[in-house]
């Protein structure tokens, strides 16, 4: 999976966990653009970006996780074609 593939479906992601279907991410995206991104949220979101692409983030990754790139960073690793 490439880069705009991982970005497209991380974005269905987003858009299902928020109710939002014309929300948008980009790599500078945090928790403070997304009014509802909340605590109880963060967890949903990472439950649901791990059943998306069939993985699981280590408690280091996901604390440190400053931004949506950084996500996508860790998701083209493990897919080794970004």
């Amino acid at each position: 999976m490439d880069r705009e593939k991982i970005i497209a479906r991380l974005t269905e992601v987003f858009q299902d966990v928020f109710d939002d279907e014309e929300l948008q991410i980009s790599d500078d995206t945090t928790a403070d653009d997304i009014e509802a991104w909340d605590s109880l949220e963060h967890i949903s979101l990472i439950a649901a970006v791990e059943k998306a692409f069939k993985m699981r983030f280590t408690m280091k990754e996901v604390s440190g996780m400053k931004n949506v790139g950084e996500m996508i960073s860790i998701l083209c690793e493990r897919a080794k074609k970004c």
